[in-house]
C-alpha cells in the first residue's frame, strides 16, 4: 500500500496597487486599464530531449553447479570490503504438515540461536558481534535459508560457523519453547489492526483458507511442533541438490569457487522434499465482512487471481497494471481519490508470482460513511479498465514508469545476483531479465486492452471490508448479500474460548 503524502501549501502573496486620481477642471478621468497579453506561459522544459534509455545489461554472476548437484553463483564486488552470501533450500511453509503450521518458522528461529553441537548460540552471538559479523537462518513459503554477512578479512571465521551450523545443528527444547511463545504472540494479536485483518482475509478468499498460501497459525498447530519434528525437516531439506550457494563481495572468484567446492563437494545428494499439487481456484463475486469496531474507517479490497511470470502475456499485464493502479498518476488513484475524494489510501496490482497465480487486488482506506460510495467507485475503475484502452499518453507514461523502476531494481551487482538465484529456484531462464525491456517496450494500447478483458472478470472478484458496521451508511447490502467473516482466534489446547 502507498502512504499517504504531505500536502504543503505555499502562500500567495497578493499586492494591491493603489491608483490616486486627481481631479480636473471640468472633468472625470478613468484609470487605463493594463492590457492583458494572450500568448501562452512558455514552457520550456518541454523542449528539453529525453534520450531513450540506454541497453540494460546488467553484470552476470558466475554459475557453477557441483556434480551433486548443489548450484554456486558469484558475484564480485569491489566497492566495499565485505563478503555477503546466502544458502537457499528448497522447502518452505507450503510443505509443512496442515496439523503443524508454523513448523518452518519455529525450525528457522530455533536453528540459529540453538547453535551448533560445539557452539552454543548464545556464544555463537558473542563471537560474531566482535567481528560486526551476522549468521542467521529463516523459513519462509518456499524455501528455508542460512544468510551471513562479514568483513573480507573475517570471511574465513564466519564462513566455517556458517557451515558448521548447517552441517552440525543442536536444536534445544528451551529455544524451541521461545520461539513458540514469540508466534503465539503474534497470534493472540493478529486482529489489533484492521488492515492486516483486511489483507488476511482477502488472501484466504482468492486462494481457499486451507490453501498452502493461505493457512495460517494457530495455537493448537504451534504446540504440536516437536523438537524432533525440527531435526526431521532438517534432514529432509538439507541436501545439495536442493540448495542454491550466492556469494557477494570483495573476493576473487577463482579463489571463492576452490573455497566453497572444499566446502560442499563431499555432501552426497538426498531426496528432494515432494511438493503436492496445490490447486487454485477463481474467488466468486460476493461480499466479506469482518467487524472491527473500535475504527471509524473501513478497510476495502477486492480481489482475484492474477498470473505467474513466466505467463507470455507478463508484459502486456505489467503494463496495464501501472495504466490501473501503478502510481499516483494511475486512474485508480486519480478518479477514486483526487477527483472524488472516496478514499486517503487507494491502490492496487495485478500480482504475478514465480510459480503460482500471485493475486490481483484493489485496495482502499476510507470513512465508515463513504464505505459503500469507494466500493462502488473501484468496481467501476475496474469496468472501465475492460471498456476504455489506455490513450497514448497513458501507455507511454506507463511503459516509460515500468521500465525504470524495473531498472533500479537491478542497479547493483548484488540485486543481479538476487534475482539470478530466484529465477534458477523457481527454473526460469537466465536471460528472463535481459528479454523484459523488449517485452515491455513491445505492448500496445491493443494489447492491454485484451489482457484486460481476459484477465480480469468483475464475476470473479470477491469484495473483502472490515470496518465499523454500526458506522456504515449506506449498509453494505445495499451492494449485495453480505456474508459475516468469524475472524475469532481459536484458543490453546485445553483453555476455553474467550
Amino acid at each position: 500500500m502507498k502512504g499517504l503524502s504531505t500536502m504543503r501549501f505555499a502562500g500567495i502573496a497578493l499586492t494591491v496597487l493603489l491608483t490616486t486620481m486627481t481631479p480636473m477642471s471640468g472633468t472625470a478621468q478613468t484609470a487605463a486599464k493594463p492590457a492583458t497579453s494572450t500568448r501562452p506561459a512558455a514552457q520550456p522544459w518541454k523542449q528539453i530531449p529525453i534520450p531513450p534509455l540506454h541497453a540494460f545489461k546488467p553484470k552476470q554472476p558466475k554459475r557453477i553447479e557441483l556434480a551433486n548437484g548443489l548450484v554456486i553463483f558469484l558475484q564480485e564486488d569491489h566497492e566495499l570490503p565485505f563478503i555477503n552470501g546466502t544458502i537457499l533450500i528448497r522447502g518452505g511453509s507450503r510443505d509443512e504438515p496442515a496439523d503443524k503450521i508454523g513448523l518452518v518458522s519455529l525450525y528457522g528461529q530455533t536453528w540459529r540461536t540453538s547453535g551448533t553441537t560445539t557452539v552454543d548460540g548464545d556464544k555463537l552471538d558473542d563471537e560474531l558481534e566482535n567481528k560486526a559479523a551476522s549468521l542467521e537462518t529463516n523459513g519462509s513459503t518456499a524455501t528455508t535459508s542460512v544468510n551471513w554477512s562479514s568483513l573480507k578479512g573475517d570471511f574465513d571465521t564466519v564462513f566455517a560457523a556458517t557451515m558448521d551450523l548447517l552441517q552440525h545443528p543442536n536444536f534445544k527444547a528451551d529455544k524451541l519453547l521461545l520461539a513458540k511463545r514469540q508466534l503465539e504472540t503474534g497470534i493472540s494479536r493478529r486482529n489489533d489492526d484492521a488492515s492486516s485483518i483486511a489483507n488476511r482475509e482477502a488472501i484466504k478468499q482468492v486462494y481457499g483458507p486451507t490453501n498452502p498460501y493461505a493457512r495460517q497459525e494457530e495455537y493448537a498447530t504451534v504446540e504440536a511442533v516437536k523438537l524432533a519434528d525440527l531435526k526431521a525437516w532438517h534432514d529432509k531439506t538439507v541436501v545439495p541438490n536442493g540448495m542454491i550457494v550466492a556469494v557477494s563481495g570483495d573476493f576473487d572468484s577463482t579463489v571463492m569457487e576452490a573455497k566453497l567446492r572444499k566446502a560442499f563437494e563431499s555432501m552426497p545428494r538426498g531426496t528432494l522434499i515432494s511438493t503436492p499439487p496445490i490447486h487454485f481456484t477463481d474467488p466468486h463475486r460476493a461480499i466479506y465482512f469482518a467487524e472491527k469496531g473500535d475504527v471509524d474507517q473501513s478497510n476495502v479490497l477486492i480481489v482475484g487471481l492474477g498470473t505467474e511470470r513466466r505467463n507470455p502475456d507478463y508484459y502486456a499485464l505489467s503494463v496495464m497494471n501501472e495504466v490501473f493502479s501503478g502510481g499516483f498518476g494511475s486512474r485508480v488513484v486519480q478518479d477514486v481519490r483526487t477527483k472524488l475524494g472516496l478514499a486517503y489510501d487507494v491502490g492496487g496490482s495485478f500480482g504475478a508470482s514465480y510459480d503460482h497465480p500471485g493475486i490481483f487486488y484493489v485496495i482502499a482506506g476510507t470513512k465508515s460513511t463513504s464505505t459503500v460510495a469507494a466500493t462502488k467507485a473501484l468496481l467501476a475503475e475496474i469496468e472501465k479498465l475492460k471498456t476504455e484502452p489506455p490513450t497514448p499518453a497513458e501507455l507511454n507514461k506507463a511503459k516509460d514508469q515500468v521500465l525504470n523502476s524495473f531498472i533500479f531494481h537491478y542497479d547493483s551487482p548484488e540485486k543481479t545476483l538476487n534475482e539470478q538465484v530466484i529465477l534458477a529456484f523457481y527454473g526460469y531462464p537466465p536471460d528472463f531479465l535481459d528479454k523484459y525491456k523488449t517485452g515491455i517496450e513491445k505492448v500496445t494500447s491493443a494489447d492491454v486492452a485484451r489482457v484486460a478483458n481476459k484477465y480480469v472478470d468483475p464475476s470473479k472478484l470477491a469484495i473483502v471490508v472490515v470496518g465499523n458496521q454500526s458506522e456504515i451508511s449506506p449498509k453494505l447490502d445495499t451492494l449485495g448479500n453480505v456474508t459475516n467473516l468469524d475472524i475469532a482466534i481459536p484458543p490453546p489446547p485445553g483453555k476455553p474460548t474467550r
